[in-house]
């Protein structure tokens, strides 16, 4: 008997290319994100914030495999959900991949169901890690521990699904190359409403929130920018030409709002900010994530310059009003995350080249592109993506709004002062730095 090493319908290299994919976007989290935010925060709260989003990666992967991943692309339950079920059966794990209710629109997928649901795994871990970046300082690890299974299953994927798994918002036209929507704008609209139910941290910290370590905070920033390839070179299910497309026009928009953000601070603060190019960085991955294979080169330009220009000026002219005052939204998600991501969702209504092939064709089909209002002279998928943003918006302030109300019925979603006063130490028993004799912890300083 001669044996063959996979199934007729599996491409090598295709599938080659997805799980490294996937590990990229993987390491985006861990150890990206936890770099990032350990040295971003103030020094006693390095550990607390490092561990939610590690916290989260684990937690989301066994809700993810048991129920969630058919809930954003199984079969179609209802428009805005697929079916909950478990994935990792030896059947699932091995056979040919397949979005039940978007397959129409695609070719046959060339890699094993496995590939495919750790691919949608660490986008999925991602949007909640970014979520969390809105309450860093002050949220309960306890409520956080209660929230990310529960958020993962009722609010991300209903736009997963809506978008990506042949939902209503994807059957419609709407269009979401990587995740500007089903994961940027999800998690801004998420954390914003988070910040606001939970309450800001404490005035002192408010006031002073220095980065413990601005060197960590970059290995994460970096880990983050070339992890991005990963994420958006993965989106077309194939190593094409698409997705090396989109790489390079991914890091071409990261590069210009890098640099934007960069000479803005320059020209209105006098000297150029690590931090305030670390959110250029991070604007510019946002916009051109909806938009990677949709425009061309030129087009990712404008997309980073102008995200370089509007989170700026959002940050640091809207972030002075009354409503971002009173809401604290550490980070910032707000302006890196949601307002970038609307620059690229609308802007992939404007600025998508109809040249830019994702799949091609045969016969009398047409091969699968986007148009956007600058080569068709229409408003119409301006207009769709508009829809877009505001189902993802509303689902997700309604939804994070009524889920934290019921988990604080339980258990606090705040800590309390004196915990927000000594930080890592009072709320794990450990710290991130030690400075002590034999590594031995000593008596923390309060409000370090």
């Amino acid at each position: 008997m001669a044996l063959i090493p996979s199934a007729a319908w599996l491409d090598p290299g295709d599938n080659a290319w997805q799980m490294t994919a996937a590990t990229f976007v993987g390491l985006q989290s861990v150890p990206g994100l936890v770099l990032l935010y350990g040295g971003i925060v103030k020094k006693k709260w390095a550990i607390n914030s490092a561990f939610m989003a590690l916290y989260a990666f684990a937690a989301v992967l066994i809700v993810w495999v048991l129920w969630a991943y058919n809930m954003a692309f199984g079969k179609q339950w209802f428009p805005f959900i697929g079916h909950p079920g478990q994935i990792i059966s030896a059947y699932n794990e091995l056979k040919e991949a397949v979005i039940p209710a978007a397959a129409a629109g695609m070719p046959p997928i060339a890699f094993p169901m496995s590939t495919m649901v750790f691919f949608q795994f660490v986008f999925a871990a991602i949007t909640v890690i970014i979520l969390a970046g809105s309450v860093l300082g002050r949220m309960n690890f306890k409520a956080w521990m209660i929230f990310v299974p529960l958020w993962m299953t009722f609010i991300y994927t209903v736009g997963a699904f809506s978008l990506w798994g042949g939902g209503w918002l994807g059957q419609m036209g709407v269009v979401d190359y990587s995740g500007g929507y089903v994961i940027h704008l999800t998690a801004a609209a998420s954390g914003f409403t988070a910040a606001a139910v939970i309450g800001p941290r404490l005035l002192r910290d408010r006031e002073s929130f220095q980065p413990n370590s601005l060197l960590i905070t970059l290995a994460g920033a970096g880990i983050l920018w070339l992890g991005w390839n990963g994420f958006n070179g993965g989106d077309p299910y194939f190593a094409n030409a698409d997705a090396g497309a989109a790489v390079l026009n991914t890091n071409i928009a990261t590069a210009m709002a890098l640099l934007t953000w960069t000479v803005l601070d320059v020209f209105a603060f006098g000297l150029p900010s690590v931090l305030g190019a670390v959110n250029g960085m991070i604007a510019g991955l946002v916009a051109i994530t909806p938009a990677a294979g949709y425009v061309n080169g030129v087009g990712a330009i404008v997309l980073g310059l102008t995200a370089g220009i509007i989170p700026w000026l959002t940050w640091n002219k809207l972030g002075k009003t009354w409503l971002f005052r009173k809401v604290d939204d550490t980070l910032g998600v707000f302006h890196t995350h949601g307002v970038a991501a609307l620059i690229g969702g609308i802007g992939t209504g404007v600025l998508a080249d109809p040249g830019m092939i994702e799949y091609l064709a045969t016969g009398k089909d047409s091969a699968v592109s986007v148009t956007g209002m600058w080569y068709s002279g229409s408003m119409h998928q301006v207009v769709l993506q508009l829809y877009g943003a505001a189902f993802i918006i509303a689902i997700n302030v309604v939804g994070t709004f009524v889920l934290l109300n019921i988990i604080r019925l339980f258990v606090p979603l705040r800590m309390d002062d004196e915990m927000l006063m000594m930080g890592d130490a009072a709320a794990h028993g450990e710290e991130a730095y030690a400075i002590y004799a034999d590594g031995q912890r000593g008596v923390p300083v309060l409000g370090d």
